[in-house]
C-alpha cells in the first residue's frame, strides 16, 4: 500500500485527500498518510467505500464507468502507448475509472463536453467527484462473488510527470447544459408504496431520520417535503431544542443524505 500511496501523492503532486463513505452515516474525509491505511481497511471491511480525490479539482477529469475497449480507442495510442497524464483505476473486473490530469484549468462546461465525447457515465457530475482509490475492495453488493468476497480496485497505470494537452472548446460548439447532482426525480407516485419514517427505525433517532431522507430523495421528494415529513412524523425533539437549532439539524441531514445520493450515483 505504501507504494500505491506514494504513486498517488505523485499524480496529484501533494494536493488530495482520501474519504470513507459510509451506506447511512455520510462521507468524511481522511488524511492520505500512510499511519492512516490501517483505519481505512477496517472500515472497508465494515462496508464502507474508500474515495479519493485532488484538492484542486479544476486540472483532473474524471471519467467513470469506461470498458476495456474504451480505455484502448481514447486512453491509448495505435501503437499502444499511454497518452499523457493518464491514471487508470480497474474499480471492479472490466469495470474503469480514468483521471486525467490536464495542462491548463478546465471550466465545468468543459469539463461536460469531454466526458461525453470519452464515453464516460451520463448522468455523472463533473465537479467535486471522488473516484475509488485502489487497494481498497469495491464493496457494492453487485460486484460481491458467490464465495462472499468483494473486488479488489487495481491500479493499472499512471503517469505522473506528464500532462495532457485538452483542447479548449470550439467556439461553434453551445456548451452542454449543466448536468444533475443527484438522478432525476421519479416523484413519490411512482412508487405504489406508501412509506413512513416508522418503516426506517434505527438504533437512534438521527439515524432513523437520515435512513428516512434516503429513501425520499430516492423517491424524489423535494428538500421542502422531506423537512416537512421529519418535522410532522418525528415525536421527539428533546436533543434538538429551538426551530433554530432543528431547522440546521434538518438542513444538515438532507444535504448529507443528498451527497450519499450523489456519490453512490458516480462511484462504479
Amino acid at each position: 500500500m505504501k507504494t500505491i500511496l506514494t504513486k498517488l501523492n505523485r499524480f496529484f503532486q501533494g494536493q488530495w485527500r482520501l474519504a470513507v463513505l459510509h451506506p447511512e452515516k455520510g462521507l468524511w474525509p481522511v488524511a492520505p498518510l500512510l499511519d492512516t491505511m490501517a483505519y481505512l481497511k477496517a472500515q472497508n471491511a465494515n462496508g464502507c467505500h474508500i474515495l479519493m480525490q485532488p484538492v484542486e479539482p479544476s486540472h483532473y477529469l474524471l471519467a467513470d464507468d469506461l470498458s476495456w475497449d474504451t480505455i484502448r480507442r481514447h486512453h491509448r495510442s495505435p501503437d499502444g502507448a499511454w497518452k499523457p497524464g493518464r491514471m487508470v483505476v480497474e474499480t471492479s473486473p472490466g469495470n474503469f475509472q480514468v483521471w486525467i490530469h490536464s495542462l491548463r484549468s478546465l471550466t465545468l462546461p468543459e469539463k461536460s463536453f469531454w466526458l461525453k465525447k470519452l464515453r464516460s457515465d451520463p448522468a455523472a457530475h463533473p465537479h467535486n467527484r471522488w473516484g475509488r482509490c485502489p487497494g481498497f475492495r469495491n464493496r457494492k453488493d453487485k460486484y460481491r462473488a458467490p464465495q462472499g468476497e468483494y473486488p479488489l480496485a487495481r491500479l493499472i497505470w499512471v503517469d505522473w510527470i506528464r500532462r495532457a494537452n485538452i483542447p479548449a472548446l470550439p467556439q461553434t460548439i453551445p456548451p452542454p447544459q449543466k448536468p444533475l447532482s443527484l438522478p432525476s426525480p421519479r416523484g413519490a407516485v411512482c412508487h405504489h408504496k406508501a412509506i413512513a419514517r416508522r418503516d426506517y427505525l434505527r438504533p437512534n433517532e438521527s439515524q432513523t431520520d437520515f435512513a428516512y431522507a434516503l429513501a425520499l430523495l430516492r423517491r424524489g421528494y423535494s428538500d421542502l417535503q422531506i423537512r416537512e415529513r421529519l418535522l410532522n412524523e418525528r415525536t421527539s425533539w428533546e436533543n434538538h431544542h429551538g426551530e433554530r437549532k432543528r431547522n440546521l439539524y434538518l438542513e444538515r441531514t438532507i444535504r448529507r443524505a443528498k451527497e450519499i445520493i450523489e456519490n453512490t450515483t458516480n462511484i462504479r
